[in-house]
């Protein structure tokens, strides 16, 4: 049965002062600035976090911003580095047996438990998956397909990796999920590219934008991939962190490019910029936190973070 709220909706209350505890929606008048306020979606902002040791573009990345894990990518060179992050500073661990750039990740995984999938150390491709327990790397079962910056999430139990390249002539439909012994094929994507940005579960999917699939975004329900509203800016070399309710991409190809865009679960909005332009950013996070490490042209070893509150208050004006 409808309630008074879902028939009639909110009163707006005159206050002398804001409410503490605002919910996303609620408007009130505060009769001591004179101002109608109400409550939003938090926009979010970047802050510089400490320099990676040795900086790299198309690396793999896991965990939350106080930690996580970036592994791989270009110096420009292939490399097997891995570096963990404690929320100020990185430390080097074990590395990687084989040395790729432009790897999958299972970036729903955590600092101590994640998947490098696929990537490249151009010109030979990978299908090679490696597994980290916290402490080292050990290959396990290959992929079905080569997969070269492809769309992944989920975890070292249950990976996803979805389209990317294979190397000249191009990029591949494929689509296959790790149940923590072997890669199964699923439903193809429906536009064939690599370099998006990715984000969330083997079951709830995101991959946006990439090449050459323009700003087109394809969500996953762990069956079949759907397309879904577009980003504003579509371009390659993106980077993204959050879930299928809320994420975050960031970053683009071939330009210092500092766009960053936020999305809600079904629409996309430009949000606060990076401070420093590239591309082939790491990433790794979930909900409201992410990072981005290495990446760019020359490479970086700088560390942003993004933080983005669930609420804000703002100040309702017309004109």
């Amino acid at each position: 049965m409808a309630d008074y709220k879902g028939i009639k909706g909110f009163t707006i209350p005159t206050v002398s002062s804001d409410p503490d505890n605002p919910i996303i929606g609620q408007i009130w008048y505060n009769s001591d600035s004179a101002t109608l306020k109400g409550e939003v979606v938090g926009v979010g902002t970047w802050a510089s976090g400490g320099n990676m040791t040795t900086g790299r573009y198309y690396s793999g990345g896991s965990g939350t911003q106080g930690a996580a894990i970036h592994f791989g990518g270009g110096t420009p060179s292939a490399s097997v580095l891995a570096e963990t992050y404690d929320g100020t500073s990185w430390t080097e661990v074990n590395d990687l047996n084989t040395a790729r750039s432009y790897l999958g990740s299972a970036s729903a995984g955590t600092q101590s438990a994640t998947l490098a999938m696929g990537g490249s150390a151009i010109p030979s491709y990978y299908s090679i998956c490696e597994s980290w327990n916290g402490t080292s790397w050990t290959e396990v079962n290959d992929l079905n397909s080569v997969h070269a910056a492809p769309g992944t999430g989920g975890t070292s139990t249950a990976g996803l990796c979805a389209a990317g390249g294979q190397g000249p002539p191009g990029t591949t439909l494929d689509s296959e999920e790790f149940n923590g012994t072997s890669w199964v094929e699923g439903n193809d994507v429906n536009t064939a590219k690599n370099y998006p940005g990715s984000f969330g579960t083997q079951t709830a999917a995101i991959i946006a934008s990439g090449a050459p699939g323009g700003a087109a975004v394809e969500q996953y329900n762990g069956t079949s991939w759907t397309e879904v509203s577009d980003v504003n800016t579509g371009a390659a070399g993106r980077a993204g962190a959050g879930t299928t309710s809320i994420g975050i991409v960031y970053g683009l190809d071939g330009s210092p490019n500092t766009i960053t865009e936020k999305w809600d679960g079904s629409a996309w909005t430009e949000v606060g910029d990076l401070a420093t332009g590239g591309y082939g950013r790491g990433h790794a996070g979930t909900g409201s936190v992410a990072l981005s490490g290495g990446g760019g042209a020359p490479v970086y070893a700088t560390t942003e973070e993004w933080n983005a509150p669930d609420t804000t208050t703002v100040t309702v004006t017309t004109s």
